[in-house]
């Protein structure tokens, strides 16, 4: 028959709508009620579930497109709220990351020309990190730092997923300086900044447990300018924080303050107020 001589017979309908149709059933129905204005006018419908079920529709296909940086990130495996939580203050993030490159650019400039140039590149290289990590929360820095606070994301957790965010970005761009050296720097040597990055950010958030996390990374990253500085000063070997041995315990000391993190991570407080 076709559908002009056939209709969905009441008692078939009357189980279709209680629910104790079989799916096979259900489908026939369905198919059919797609085709047949006259049975779809005997299938009530719920007035406030269609108007809201076209307003969500509406909304998603008015919602602006997503920005290119939580694009990126959702491409590259990040969860869709950790990727939209990233990418909500873009003017903080590319604010820092053009910090970051114009460091980094005045470094490579003095790998260049200077003499000690490229000891002047290990010894700034590690601690951007810390310092973007350090403007990567806080309600004097973010403008959105009010919003989230009312989240379950606020405090500890947006820290730690900032800060994974502004390392990972450091290093990409510190790495993509690496080539920028001048052409007889060793490979071992212009990658000799990476462990101490690894163990100033690691130190920074172990410290900021106890302290609040700007004046943790104050401290290290002073400590370590002030080390670098002194040892070449004693020894009278500028090389001697970055040769294997050096190496070796920023590694550790990387991995231990990690534990550490860990261990106390319900203590980090990025709220400037110290437990």
């Amino acid at each position: 028959m076709t559908t002009g001589d056939w209709h969905i017979p009441p008692d078939l309908l009357e189980r279709y709508l209680d629910g104790t149709l079989d799916p096979v059933g259900v489908m026939s129905v369905e198919a059919h009620l797609v085709r047949c204005g006259r049975c779809r006018t005997a299938v009530p419908a719920d007035e406030g579930w269609l108007a809201a079920s076209w307003e969500r529709i509406a909304a998603e296909v008015t919602a602006p497109r997503p920005p290119l940086a939580e694009r990126l990130l959702r491409g590259a495996g990040v969860p869709g709220h950790l990727a939209r939580l990233l990418a909500a203050t873009p003017a903080l993030s590319r604010a820092w990351a053009a910090a970051v490159a114009a460091a980094l650019g005045f470094a490579v400039a003095a790998a260049h020309l200077a003499e000690h140039g490229l000891l002047a590149f290990l010894t700034l290289a590690p601690v951007l990190p810390t310092a973007g990590i350090a403007l990567a929360y806080g309600r004097r820095i973010d403008p959105a730092h009010e919003t989230y606070a009312a989240t379950p994301m606020a405090g500890a957790p947006l820290l730690l997923v900032r800060s994974v965010a502004v390392l990972l970005t450091a290093l990409a761009l510190t790495a993509l300086a690496v080539p920028l050296l001048p052409a007889a720097t060793m490979p071992p040597v212009a990658w000799a900044w990476l462990l101490p990055a690894l163990a100033l950010t690691s130190g920074c958030l172990a410290l900021a447990t106890r302290v609040p996390l700007p004046l943790a990374a104050v401290a290290l990253c002073g400590g370590w300018l002030s080390a670098v500085t002194a040892v070449g000063a004693v020894t009278d070997d500028r090389t001697l924080p970055f040769r294997p041995a050096a190496q070796v315990l920023y590694g550790c000391a990387a991995a231990l303050l990690t534990l550490v993190l860990y261990v106390r991570r319900h203590r980090l407080d990025p709220a400037l107020e110290p437990r």
